[in-house]
């Protein structure tokens, strides 16, 4: 008798772990039917994917959000609303569009930008940008006797910056007195970048420069070193930039191998 004693309450005890570890894997039953705790987990992880920290807080919001969706969609099933056609369609692009997110967050999983890319890239830019930089001016007009004009009234004693707000046709900096700010002479368009660059500290152009945007009086009010931003400092947008452009090679590959009709 006492050995039935012992059985039954060993029974009764394997019973009762075998439902706390259910329980333990659901995070709850809804109508009788168990919503996984996995699910809560996914929906965790998609938040913090976004920066946001799961908080305790956080998480009893978020465990009371699977749990609606679970009366919801038992709602939506008990309506028979899957089996709707424009609802399929839905679903299917639903499907489609947490597919090719995954792909392309494995490809850049298993194809990352290395610090040796991102350096290199970084001294191109340097390369490219280095040098000088010029704090310019300019009168920009439409006909070069109207250039010339200019250029022999600053030799008179006129004002620049008097002239450009009166007669430039650059809309940006005739305002500001032809002011251009500093920037590297690749900024600009070669024409107006050679001018500018055979120019000392406050000279002026003998001669009308002419570019696509017409003809230019360009003084050159200072000159400096380049002032570039260090490596760590635009790492991260380089890295950014380097990513991008490398998915949108994989996904121009891709369709380029693709047959269609």
């Amino acid at each position: 008798m006492k050995q039935k004693f012992l059985l039954a309450t060993a029974a009764a005890a394997l019973l009762t772990l075998s439902a706390q570890g259910a329980m333990a894997q659901n995070l709850a039953i809804v109508n009788g039917k168990a919503v996984p705790k996995a699910r809560l987990d996914a929906l965790s992880q998609q938040v913090a994917r976004t920066g946001r920290p799961v908080t305790p807080e956080m998480e009893g919001q978020l465990r009371e959000e699977v749990i609606a969706r679970e009366v919801f969609m038992q709602e939506a099933d008990k309506l028979g609303l899957a089996a709707r056609d424009d609802v399929k369609v839905q679903m299917e692009l639903a499907r489609q569009s947490i597919l090719i997110r995954e792909l392309f967050a494995d490809y850049q999983k298993k194809n990352p930008v290395t610090d040796a890319d991102i350096k290199a890239e970084y001294d191109k830019f340097v390369a490219a940008n280095g040098g000088k930089e010029y704090k310019a001016r300019h009168i920009l007009v439409e006909k070069e006797d109207e250039a010339k004009a200019i250029i022999a009234s600053l030799k008179k004693g006129g004002k620049f910056d008097a002239i450009a707000k009166k007669q430039s046709k650059d809309p940006g900096s005739g305002a500001k007195g032809g002011d251009l700010d500093w920037a590297n002479p690749a900024s600009y368009v070669p024409e107006f970048s050679e001018a500018m660059s055979k120019l000392a500290k406050g000279q002026t152009t003998d001669t009308p420069v002419k570019t696509q945007f017409g003809f230019h009086v360009i003084r050159v009010d200072d000159i400096r070193d380049a002032q570039l931003p260090s490596f760590d400092e635009v790492k991260p947008q380089i890295s950014q930039q380097m990513q991008q452009q490398k998915l949108a090679t994989f996904q121009e590959d891709l369709r380029k191998k693709a047959k269609i009709e």
